[in-house]
């Protein structure tokens, strides 16, 4: 266990005994479970504003809800900008949530998926989140491969076996593997299973899909390991009844969860191109405030201390009947003020509303694909399902340019 408070070191070789939870838990290996969410229950409200606040509309309406909470450049009450600004941030949080909680089960669908694991000489049944590193899984014909795990042997001659990729690299041309001849011999044999205590020793976690190094050592023997004797996380078995594999790399620790990262909140087109135009809207705003200001300062310092009488200043202000002061600076505080005030009243010119709309619109089009008759897939009786709402607008933006032999180009 490493001291409370120091973080473990980074890992450079990975070492593994097979058969050896208690061995292999001194190293302290990621386990099986998955999370691909970006929130609890506990996160949520403040990692939800905080990306929420990214939008430059919001943070604008939030600065000004700050400036009409003080009286003396409040011209509106501040519930004028709280009630909508609030209304906003809901749908979004509403929205947000509704995705996280599809992640969340869909996270719990795959870790509670069961596996065929040896432990302790016994086959039994465990749960995918439950699966440790240095376990040997049996998995059969179209079932989805559960960790990375070293391919010990198969049911097919010269321990080949079939998978497919889709899920990693998009292909779904079949691809082989195949054990080494010496852990081929153990069949499916739980005995001679139970008794492999092989050590490994191979690469550190990382995210290359196209490349493995480690090396066995099996009865005093050495044998070198590479990306042919390696099953991936992803991949589904095809064309083979059943196959044994030792676990390498679990978890986050795999190889498909090292290439997804971590849940980011991310931004399409459509909202980098509102972020513009917000900026460019809120230029417009701040020039015709700064207008109004100079041409208030310019009319209270040669006309407005004469109306006093009838529009007295307020006591803040120098200058002002009862306090003393110049009426210059009188003037430029109340000009100052007007600012402010002005850019309260016309925050109308910033389109708050313009993030509900959209947000509405990609609800709806998420639900126009789940409901696509053209993508439903009868050989299985999947309809489409769109797992988030949130990069549906970013579809079908890819263009593909193709040219013939007489050198047209075509699309």
């Amino acid at each position: 266990m490493w001291p409370f408070g120091k973080e473990k070191p980074p890992e450079l070789e990975r070492i593994i005994k097979a058969n050896s939870p208690s061995e292999n838990a001194v190293y302290e290996y990621a386990n099986n479970y998955i999370c691909t969410s970006k929130y609890t229950l506990i996160t949520f409200l403040p990692k939800n504003l905080l990306e929420q606040f990214r939008r430059l509309a919001n943070t604008y309406f939030l600065c000004l809800l700050v400036l009409q909470v003080i009286p003396a450049v409040s011209s509106l009450p501040w519930y004028s900008t709280l009630v909508p600004l609030a209304f906003v941030l809901g749908v979004t949080a509403i929205k947000d949530a509704v995705d996280d909680f599809r992640r969340h089960s869909s996270d719990n669908q795959v870790n509670n998926r069961l596996s065929h694991v040896l432990r302790d000489g016994q086959p039994l049944d465990e749960k995918w989140h439950k699966v440790v590193v240095g376990d040997i899984i049996k998995m059969e014909n179209n079932q989805f491969v559960a960790a990375d795990l070293l391919l010990l042997s198969t049911s097919e001659p010269h321990s080949l076996c079939y998978i497919e990729t889709a899920e990693l690299d998009g292909e779904t041309n079949l691809k082989v593997r195949q054990a080494i001849p010496e852990t081929s011999e153990l069949e499916d044999d739980i005995q001679k299973l139970s008794n492999f205590d092989a050590d490994i020793v191979c690469e550190a976690p990382n995210n290359n899909l196209s490349k493995f190094e480690g090396k066995m050592t099996y009865k005093n023997n050495t044998y070198s390991i590479d990306n042919e004797k390696i099953l991936l996380r992803g991949c589904v078995l095809r064309n083979t009844k059943w196959c044994y594999g030792l676990v390498i790399f679990a978890g986050r620790d795999t190889k498909l969860m090292q290439n997804s990262g971590k849940a980011i909140f991310k931004r399409t087109n459509i909202d980098r191109l509102m972020n513009v135009l917000i900026i460019g809207i809120f230029l417009f705003l701040l020039t015709c405030c700064l207008v109004m200001t100079a041409a208030c300062g310019i009319w209270e310092t040669l006309k407005g201390n004469d109306f006093q009488v009838f529009l007295p200043w307020d006591s803040y202000i120098p200058g002002s009947p009862d306090k003393d002061g110049s009426k210059q600076e009188g003037a430029t505080v109340t000009a100052l003020l007007v600012f402010f005030s002005y850019i309260i009243i016309l925050n109308t010119v910033v389109p708050i509303s313009l993030y509900v709309s959209v947000e509405i619109i990609r609800l709806v089009n998420s639900m126009w694909i789940n409901w696509d008759v053209k993508m439903y897939y009868d050989k299985v009786k999947t309809a489409a399902k769109a797992r988030t709402t949130t990069l549906n607008e970013e579809l079908g933006q890819i263009e593909y340019i193709f040219s013939d032999k007489t050198g047209t180009l075509t699309q």
